[in-house]
């Protein structure tokens, strides 16, 4: 008796197609997420740093301001090195504006708290922050909204902005970090609006989808 022939589509379908590697999942646990993570952990480090004396000691702003340049500087070479060697995870998409905002929140408390920064500065970024990270939580089953230019602008310009108040620099320095500190306000609300844009488009499209 001749043995049951296997349907050829059924074979063709599977195997990959000719030319085409198979795709090979991206590991959680690459160097972009590393970085992501340890820029989260150095956010307690910085504090410490920042609140010895009272905020008071010379040296001590100096290493704050080093340490929040560093973990600033996490930011910008993990979203390299994830695009470049392919190791963009949904984690990574959240961690990292996450992380984020830990270090931006943790910099403008403190140093409202030390009396550097007025409250209303914090209020509107912290507001912001906070309304973006929980609607990106709400839309996550719909999709993963990830950090664009104007999020990454943002950033860059609160932590130049922050990185001027930190340093002790001459009060005739002062009209230039709170010039910068506007325009970083300005930007927080622009591009936060803009992510509300994105979550409506996003659900929109997802319920067009289903129906």
């Amino acid at each position: 008796m001749t043995a049951p022939r296997r349907p050829v589509a059924a074979a063709a379908d599977a195997l990959p197609a000719e030319g085409i590697a198979p795709r090979t999942p991206v590991p959680l646990v690459n160097i972009a997420n590393i970085l992501t993570v340890l820029r989260i952990l150095l956010v307690p480090v910085f504090l410490v740093a920042l609140f010895v004396d009272d905020g008071q000691s010379t040296g001590w702003r100096i290493a704050a301001a080093s340490i929040f340049a560093i973990a600033a500087i996490t930011d910008r070479i993990d979203g390299q090195l994830a695009r470049k060697h392919g190791l963009v995870t949904d984690f990574g998409k959240m961690a990292d504006p996450i992380a984020d905002k830990a270090l931006i929140g943790a910099a403008l408390v403190g140093l409202s708290l030390l009396g550097d920064l007025s409250w209303w500065v914090t209020g509107i970024i912290a507001a912001r922050e906070l309304g973006i990270t929980l609607m990106r939580f709400a839309v996550l089953r719909h999709g993963v909204i990830p950090a664009g230019r104007g999020g990454k602008l943002k950033t860059l310009v609160q932590s130049v902005a922050i990185g001027l108040y930190l340093i002790p620099f001459p009060d005739g320095f002062a009209p230039v970090s709170a010039t910068l500190m506007a325009l970083a306000v300005v930007l927080t609300v622009v591009t936060g609006l803009d992510y509300v844009v994105q979550a409506v488009r996003l659900r929109a499209g997802v319920g067009r989808g289903g129906s």
